[in-house]
């Protein structure tokens, strides 16, 4: 008979595979068909799903729901809404599968009929107290996602019943629907609250991790309900899940700051004495002070458990527990996040990319652990631009903090890298070489001479920029520069980048005509006169500019003389001189004497005069205006106090700071980092800062923190099942133990048979004393009470009022009697 019956189901069982298949492979073949198909399949899903057969229904809401998830996937209209009066028929249906779809159907859809989404409501609360703790979350999650604002005071009722269920993952749907219900009706945030009170002190873990996210989404203010639960927090932190670990870190950091000041203790060093001083007084405190950081120890406790979460696999885990130690802990804390934090450049390009930015902006910060790592931030060959760009940048931030053998192998990479094809690597690596050489000055010169041998290049890119970066670094000492100068007018015949010779001749007259010794300005102002006009306009600009700091260094040289200017004479004087000078305009001799008389043009004057002849017919409107501006402002004697305020003002030195030197001041594990200054100043939309430091005398009370303190309030929030059992166990426990701390004085192990039967005859003697004296007791008060009674009765009234109160009084002393009969033995 079991083989028969077996065979039976096995054939029943592929009978409904065969139907299930069919079902499927007409479902498949059904919406590629015309229109007059495809009405067919709806009267035939609607025919399903009005069908008396659970199968037939569950078939029925596969199709709306694979209709529903085709139509996202297409950004078509939604063709499954037609369907939303014979789903909601179904929500009563006792099959488990067909509630998670008729769920997920009208969570999507009841916003588009929310009069027939209401039809549903009455089920669903009836759902809630279903003895399978899975259809009880699946109703609450359902019911506080369908979004229509009628029904928010029945949500707030739903996620109260649920805060006060048995199975913790209804306490989870509960803690999850908060913030959903705030978002329906902002009024019930007073509800809400007392609700987020009871979960935050939940003992489950996976309960306290979504209550605390509700508890950031809906009220992040309130740190006053979390004093009583932060230690638990702590001690379940490391159980929770990823999500739950990121609020917690979240949470618990903003909360640091509020309620722990930051307390400064100093202390002085203690300086040892000398070898023949007194022994009793071998150190003092005499050293320099210094200040010491005083940690909390709930604050060390915090710390404590993100350690533990260091090797967790999500990297947002990592990244909010470097954001605690970064902002709450000694920099000695943070040398132990160092390593999973680089550990994240094995991950994949998205993840390593953001990773990047939260290590480039913990380094602007404390580079030196970071120094070890040197290898791993290198650039390689299939690194993406968005990639190597931060590597790049680190290299640089790192570089003075290293030794001698770690700062030549990122020279010697940056030295290759700049001789690459790519013109954003050559350009991005030639301005790191750069900025190793400002960071560290001992090096400036070996950077120095590898982008002077980089001059002599054919890539104009590499050419301009090495010039670019020489110029920024003479700027920083000009004095120690003075042959490097020389030597780049070596190289100015043999380049022919138009920004590499226009940034030479800046150069020269910048810096080489300052002292009269070592002036070679004026000879390279004539060999680039004589091709001036076949240089770009670049060139001829800084040649311009270059004449006019040389003639302006001579006239400051050799000033001229001023002539006392004549005073006036009468009108009469002239007209006899001017008759005068026609006379003597006819003698040789007078026009021979007049010119022995005048005083010949120098060199540089010549020179000058000369180059503002050519400019004067360029073919540029901006070179002839320059050239006029530079004439009319050295042509008097009295404009050259201005002419050196303009040209020979000691110009402000370049500093090239970090990229990320803007971002430094961001939150790091926030989306505004990533983004930088394109997040606006203020960052993206929902960007928080923390909080600064509490001031110290005015944070809570520690007391609050104590598991046992719980303040009064008028409105106490409802325990759950849990806890009221958790109590009634300890309080079970606690007379139990207090009951046998009075009998038993004697230790209960190592005690023979005989001592035990003694022990419970003197237990049996006690009881039966105690028993005789309760009756003694009883039997006194009876007797008083009846003398009571009979003075009473003598003193009161005939109303019917005295002789009910006389029935119920007798009706008590013979039940006190009977129950002291009862307990003698």
């Amino acid at each position: 008979m079991e083989t028969i019956s077996r065979i039976s189901s096995m054939l029943e069982t592929a009978r409904e595979l065969t139907i299930e298949a069919a079902q499927s492979a007409a479902a498949s073949r059904g919406p590629s068909t015309g229109h007059s198909s495809r009405n067919l399949s709806e009267s035939h899903i609607k025919r399903l799903l009005d069908s008396r057969n659970d199968r037939e229904v569950l078939d029925g809401m596969r199709r709306v729901i694979t209709c529903l998830f085709l139509a996202q996937l297409m950004y078509r209209s939604e063709p499954s809404v037609p369907f939303f009066s014979a789903v909601v028929k179904n929500v009563a249906n006792t099959s488990l599968e067909v509630k998670k779809l008729v769920y997920i159907y009208l969570v999507h859809h009841a916003e588009t009929e929310p009069d027939l989404a209401l039809l549903s409501i009455n089920t669903i609360q009836k759902s809630l107290t279903d003895q399978n703790p899975q259809v009880r979350a699946m109703a609450l999650r359902t019911m506080s996602g369908i979004r229509v604002p009628v029904i928010s005071q029945i949500v707030s009722l739903a996620i109260k019943r649920g805060c006060g269920d048995m199975s913790p993952h209804v306490r989870k749907a509960a803690a999850l629907a908060i913030p959903k219900c705030y978002r329906l009706d902002p009024n019930t945030l007073p509800q809400l609250t007392g609700y987020l009170s009871t979960l935050l002190g939940d003992t489950q873990y996976f309960v306290a991790g979504p209550a605390i996210a509700a508890f950031l989404d809906v009220c992040p203010d309130r740190i006053d309900l979390i004093h009583k639960h932060y230690r638990s927090l702590i001690k379940k932190l490391v159980d929770m899940d990823e999500w739950s670990q990121i609020a917690t870190l979240r949470l618990l950091t903003f909360y640091a700051r509020k309620c722990f000041p930051r307390k400064m203790q100093k202390r002085k060093k203690e300086v040892s004495k000398g070898f023949y001083d007194d022994e009793d007084k071998e150190t003092h405190n005499g050293g320099e002070e210094y200040e010491v950081l005083i940690i909390d120890p709930d604050l060390e406790m915090l710390f404590r458990s993100c350690r533990l979460l260091l090797h967790n696999r999500n990297s947002a885990v990592i990244v909010s527990v470097v954001r605690c130690f970064l902002y709450l802990a000694p920099p000695e804390y943070l040398s132990a996040t160092v390593g999973p934090l680089v550990a994240l450049l094995r991950s994949p390009q998205d993840i390593q990319h953001i990773a990047l930015y939260n290590i480039v902006a913990v380094i602007l910060r404390h580079p030196k652990p970071f120094t070890r790592y040197v290898s791993h931030f290198l650039v390689h060959t299939t690194d993406p631009p968005h990639i190597w760009h931060l590597k790049l940048e680190i290299l640089t931030i790192l570089f003075p903090h290293c030794g001698l053998h770690l700062k030549g192998v990122i020279v010697s990479e940056l030295q290759h890298f700049s001789q690459g094809s790519d013109p954003d690597l050559v350009r991005e690596s030639v301005r790191a070489i750069g900025r190793c050489a400002q960071s560290d000055p001992s090096t400036t010169g070996h950077c120095l001479q590898i982008l002077l041998s980089q001059i002599t290049s054919l890539d104009d890119n590499l050419v301009s920029e090495s010039l670019t970066v020489i110029r920024h670094l003479i700027q920083q000492d000009p004095a120690s520069h003075e042959q490097t100068v020389i030597q780049l007018v070596k190289h100015l015949g043999m380049t022919n980048n138009p920004d590499a010779r226009a940034t030479i001749v800046w150069l020269v007259g910048e810096f080489a005509g300052a002292e009269p010794e070592k002036n070679i300005a004026p000879d390279v102002l004539r060999i680039l006169v004589k091709d001036f006009a076949n240089e770009e306009e670049v060139v001829k600009q800084q040649i311009i500019l270059l004449g006019a700091k040389v003639y302006l260094h001579h006239l400051l040289r050799n000033p001229p003389i001023e002539e006392p200017q004549p005073e006036p004479k009468p009108q009469q004087e002239y007209i006899n001189e001017w008759a005068d000078n026609q006379d003597d305009k006819n003698a040789e001799g007078n026009y021979e004497a007049a010119q022995q008389t005048e005083p010949e043009e120098d060199r540089i004057t010549l020179l000058w005069r000369y180059l503002l002849l050519l400019a004067r017919y360029d073919t540029s409107y901006d070179l002839r205006d320059r050239a006029r501006l530079y004439k009319a402002l050295l042509s008097s004697p009295s404009s050259t106090q201005l002419a050196t305020l303009l040209l020979l003002a000691p110009k402000p030195v370049p500093h090239v700071p970090s990229p990320s030197e803007t971002r430094k001041g961001l939150l790091i594990g926030s989306a505004s980092l990533v983004v930088g200054s394109e997040a606006g100043t203020h960052g993206l939309r929902g960007y928080q800062d923390l909080p600064d430091w509490v001031v110290e005398g005015q944070e809570p009370d520690a007391s609050l923190r104590e598991p046992d303190v719980r303040p009064e309030s008028a409105d106490k929030a409802p325990l759950t099942a849990g806890e009221k059992l958790d109590r009634a166990l300890r309080e079970h426990e606690s007379n139990v133990a207090s009951s046998s701390k009075g009998t038993t004085s004697a230790p209960i192990r190592n005690k023979s048979l005989e001592q035990w039967l003694e022990d419970e005859e003197s237990e049996t003697e006690e009881e039966t004393e105690s028993e005789e004296e309760v009756t003694e007791s009883e039997e006194e008060e009876t007797e008083e009470e009846e003398e009571s009674d009979e003075e009473s009765e003598e003193e009161g009234t005939d109303s019917d009022e005295g002789e009910e109160s006389r029935q119920l009084l007798t009706r008590r002393d013979e039940a006190q009697i009977q129950g002291s009969s009862k307990a003698m033995p």
